[in-house]
């Protein structure tokens, strides 16, 4: 007969610390998850929609749960998030994200802006690219006093495409 043997201190502790771990390690991917979830949510359009048309690209970019079309395209090369602004009169960039977009402050300005007026510095984007539509020399603004890290898409671009809302998605046609 088998004798029923207490189990030792150490492996109680050890048993512990497994369950702990695997709680621990359960959060995180949980946390992942959802992370990514809430992303997709602000940003459904990580890689646009992109087709090539006869001689024209189209891009179709899904709006995102607040009701705004945001994009991932990119800046001199660099990943940035786009957030399509018909009221920018140029493409604005936050003063956090200009030194390593490669961007060189210009000549100083007022600009009045949605939170009111503002002073930035005008520069030039060498390239653009949004969904395969690329563009070489933009008008854009360095400003200060945006805290997030999305890039006003503003007309310097939006004046150079096409676009047609239909539901939620916005189609941009570069010509």
């Amino acid at each position: 007969m088998e004798q029923n043997q207490p189990q030792s201190d150490s492996s109680k502790s050890m048993g512990r610390w497994m369950l702990l771990a695997f709680w621990i390690v359960g959060l995180v991917l949980l946390t992942s998850f959802f992370v990514g979830v809430l992303e997709r949510q602000h940003n459904p359009n990580q890689n646009p929609i992109s087709q090539v048309e006869g001689q024209s690209i189209e891009v179709k970019l899904k709006r995102n749960r607040m009701g705004h079309y945001v994009a991932t395209g990119f800046i001199n090369n660099q990943p940035v998030t786009f957030l399509l602004d018909t009221g920018a009169t140029n493409v604005s960039v936050p003063a956090h994200l200009a030194g390593e977009l490669g961007l060189v402050a210009g000549q100083r300005y007022t600009a009045s802006t949605a939170n009111g007026n503002v002073t930035v510095a005008q520069t030039t984007i060498d390239q653009l690219d949004l969904g395969g539509i690329q563009l070489n020399d933009v008008r854009a603004s360095i400003n200060p006093g945006m805290r997030e890290d999305e890039v006003l898409l503003g007309m310097s671009v939006l004046k150079h495409l096409e676009f047609t809302q239909r539901g939620d998605w916005l189609i941009l046609r570069y010509l």
